[in-house]
């Protein structure tokens, strides 16, 4: 069981507590949902309940924090043989460099007998059903098998309690989906509590007992998943359009939906969805010629042929380990092809130097943390506009366009995931080159601070800048792309306009497309505009 008694937390010359008076009872075997706002205190709660939480972090905590027999006074070390936790990006949390000597390596520092350890090992692989990776160097390892790696590295020590913070924030829709169903595995047949934070609602919400609120103030509410879902701007797109349509109970998954949906089938039948919103082809911008990018001997991509112009929001999509990041860090120049051409504007990125590869394409990686290197916020957002012969201000406004709040005498490695991403976007955008790359750029953003990044690409883009989107968050692709590529077998799969090629994809199709299917709607501000 986990307890929150009147726990009020401050950090370290902050001016207002994070987590303010929280009560909670969570009980055993449940797998328990944790939604706020980007920089809200998620990582902050869950780094309560294992620990970390005032002993690492600093800080001031008031209250009690219980999880079965410890609680807050308990000493750290105590804390992981009861809870596991794997953080927003599991590849960090790695101390070894393979896979079996990971999964072993708390169990060492716990002082399990080495037969207890290898049977551990055994039980925990044939578990998450990656007996294939056990002597898999873990630099190799896809997201989806580092997620896995990371929550087997927790299991063996035997905790009865699973903290993961964003846990399916990096993987394709596929991959989220085995990552979920290990976890009801543990909650259903092992009785595990499993904790979650997640921005991506509409992959976890259906299976969560129950939920928590965190409010701007720090302050909590909880209770049934669907209640608490149903009165926030968090939602999920099923949990939106019921809400607008008032059907009760509020549907949380795509099967509740679809059961409340028939008659709103039949409204939209004789309606088209809005015409395409791709502008009229303009000057191409990038132009891919038979490229072929290896790994080594081994070969990623091969022969990929693509033309993206003035205007276009490309989705380039696929599952993990596809090749959509090392297509990304090629066409920016960072890395050579085996073979063929790229060019942007008419020229070889690869070729040009530092400062023109910056002027003509802008690459944020999935670690946003690579480009930023100053002290504070207001340090990175002054250095980009020096650095680019900006209007002083000019980083740092776009920053509140797309994360307002972010502290300008924050560390960004002090910020959350969604704030450092934020940071990062707002450092490289704010230039606006013709080109722009993101690769995974809503991992770790809320709906409010997607929907202000979904303005802004689509301001870059109708002011006549290209913007190409590596990502899996399919409710994206509805609201923001013009277009969608699809990676997949070493090549392109899919090529064509957005709503045509997720709307025939079981795998990539979003929450109103499945909901109405084989009505070829996306959004629910489509559908409420349809029905209005």
């Amino acid at each position: 069981m986990i307890g929150f008694e009147a726990v009020t937390f401050t950090y370290p010359g902050a001016p207002a507590p994070t987590l303010r008076d929280i009560d909670l009872e969570i009980a055993d075997g449940e797998l328990f949902l944790v939604v706020g706002a980007t920089g809200q205190g998620k990582t902050t709660m869950l780094r309560a309940v294992n620990g970390l939480v005032p002993h690492f972090t600093g800080g001031e905590l008031r209250g009690r924090v219980r999880v079965d027999t410890l609680t807050t006074t308990s000493p750290p070390r105590e804390f992981a043989a009861v809870v596991g936790a794997v953080g927003q990006n599991p590849a960090n949390g790695f101390v070894t460099d393979r896979v079996e000597d990971e999964l072993a390596y708390v169990m060492e520092n716990l002082g399990i007998p080495a037969a207890t350890m290898r049977r551990r090992v055994e039980d925990t692989l044939d578990l998450l059903g990656i007996t294939g990776l056990r002597g898999r160097s873990l630099a190799t390892l896809s997201s989806g098998e580092a997620q896995r790696v990371a929550i087997g590295s927790v299991l063996t020590a035997g905790p009865r309690t699973l903290v993961l913070d964003e846990p399916t924030s990096a993987l394709d829709p596929a991959a989220a989906e085995d990552v979920l169903a290990i976890l009801l595995r543990l909650v259903d047949d092992l009785g595990l509590t499993v904790l979650i934070a997640e921005h991506r609602l509409e992959r976890v919400a259906q299976y969560a007992t129950g939920a928590a609120r965190l409010d701007a103030d720090g302050r909590l509410c909880f209770g049934a998943a669907a209640e608490i879902l149903a009165g926030s701007e968090l939602a999920p797109p099923v949990v939106r359009l019921g809400r607008a349509l008032g059907w009760k109970p509020t549907p949380v998954s795509v099967r509740e939906a679809r059961q409340r949906a028939g008659d709103l089938r039949e409204r939209l039948a004789g309606s088209n969805p809005p015409a395409p919103s791709a502008p009229s082809p303009g000057a191409e911008v990038l132009r891919l010629g038979g490229v072929t990018l290896r790994y080594g001997t081994r070969e990623v991509l091969r022969s990929v042929d693509l033309r993206v112009h003035e205007g276009e929001i490309v989705a380039l999509m696929g599952r993990n380990g596809s090749g959509k990041s090392t297509l990304l860090a090629t066409i920016a120049g960072m890395r050579p092809a085996a073979a063929g051409s790229v060019s942007v504007l008419g020229a070889d990125p690869q070729r040009a130097d530092a400062a023109e590869r910056i002027r003509r394409v802008a690459l944020v990686p999935s670690d946003p943390g690579w480009l930023l290197y100053e002290r504070t916020v207001a340090a990175e957002c002054a250095t980009a506009d020096r650095e680019h012969s900006l209007t002083p201000g000019t980083t740092r406004a776009l920053l509140d366009r797309i994360a307002p709040g972010v502290a300008g005498d924050h560390h960004p490695r002090d910020l959350s995931e969604g704030q450092r991403l934020a940071v990062a976007l707002a450092v490289v955008c704010a230039p606006g080159p013709p080109l722009v790359l993101l690769d995974e750029p809503t991992r770790g953003l809320d709906l409010p601070a997607k929907t202000r990044l979904v303005a802004t690409l689509s301001e870059l883009a109708a002011a006549g800048h290209a913007v190409i989107c590596a990502t899996h968050d399919v409710e994206l692709v509805a609201e923001l792309a013009h277009r969608a590529v699809v990676l997949a077998d070493r090549e392109i799969v899919a090529d064509g306009a957005a709503r045509d090629v997720v709307c025939h994809s079981p795998v990539f199709a979003p929450q109103i497309a499945k909901v109405l299917a084989p009505l070829p709607w996306l959004t629910v501000d489509e559908v409420l505009e349809a029905t209005a």
